[in-house]
């Protein structure tokens, strides 16, 4: 064997660039929101036992520089509890060096595991979560194809919480187009407050190819924002973001003004500095510069 079993195009969080990939599912058992180009070349499918255990002791043989694992495809908590307890054994007997695995994980996936189930999953090495939020907007989560209410993500989030993982919560700006921009702003920190995890990443809007939000936005239905009014959105969301601790971090490649805020003792500065912003006095990121 000279490598690991990838299928199809791979994708994880910037923060875990220097991590094991270790392909468990192929897509998203979600895959109907209405911006994600992500997993449209492959139909969701839970990988062979056969094959993760193969990548498994192909990586400890040869990657035993790395100390993290992330599970990839977009959503590898909706597996089965017994095949996640199996992969999570396996590394942590097979790479005992592994300091944390992460993934990850859908509302209707954390929400479908017991509180015991996610503890069992934390003591065997998942150390964090990605959740993507998106937006607190119930109008913004029923357009883009979420099919859960604002309450239900924040429950999914706390729940990740109280099990004691790192949680991370995506949101994105732009993602109600101009009609609802401050609104989606203002849920969007008000849901983020409630769930208070340790990491809210803040990308912003791309359009991808062949997605319906393409199709949206090419028939008008749907208004880009200016790079102006991005930053006044993420200027709205980050006034109504009261997290207790943790990191409010805009520094994707999507963004157009990189901020990482120490929540909650730099956030004041960092709106002061969104203002500088909002009045021409620091360079955005140029069009051409922004990429995923």
């Amino acid at each position: 064997m000279d490598g690991m079993h990838y299928e199809g195009f791979i994708i994880r969080p910037p923060s875990e660039a220097d991590s094991i990939l270790l392909q468990v599912t192929l897509g998203c058992s979600h895959n109907r929101c209405t911006f994600c180009g992500s997993y449209k070349d492959k139909p969701f499918a839970i990988k062979d036992d056969a094959v993760i255990d193969a990548d498994i002791d192909y990586a400890a043989k040869n990657l035993q520089f790395l100390r993290r694992v992330f599970l990839i495809d977009g959503d590898a908590l909706i597996l089965p509890q017994k095949k996640l307890v199996r992969i999570l054994s396996q590394i942590r007997e097979k790479m005992p060096w592994v300091q944390r695995v992460g993934t990850y994980a859908g509302a209707r996936a954390i929400l479908g595991k017991t509180e015991e189930e996610l503890a069992a999953l934390r003591d065997l090495g998942l150390g964090i979560i990605y959740f993507g939020l998106e937006s607190g907007d119930a109008q913004v989560l029923q357009d883009i194809g979420k099919q859960q209410s604002p309450e239900r993500m924040i429950e999914a989030g706390r729940k990740v919480r109280a099990a004691g993982m790192k949680l991370s919560t995506m949101v994105i700006l732009g993602l109600a187009g101009r009609e609802r921009s401050l609104e989606h702003a203002r849920a969007t920190g008000k849901a983020l407050s409630a769930i208070d995890p340790n990491y809210a990443g803040v990308l912003t809007l791309m359009i991808h190819p062949g997605t319906s939000l393409e199709q949206q936005v090419n028939s008008g239905r749907f208004e880009l924002l200016t790079s102006r009014e991005m930053l006044e959105e993420l200027r709205e969301m980050l006034v109504h973001t009261h997290m207790t601790r943790g990191i409010f971090i805009a520094n994707h490649a999507s963004n157009y003004l990189p901020l990482r805020v120490k929540m909650p003792a730099d956030k004041d500065k960092a709106i002061s500095m969104l203002d500088t912003a909002l009045r021409g006095e620091t360079a955005l990121k140029p069009e051409w510069m922004r990429g995923l």
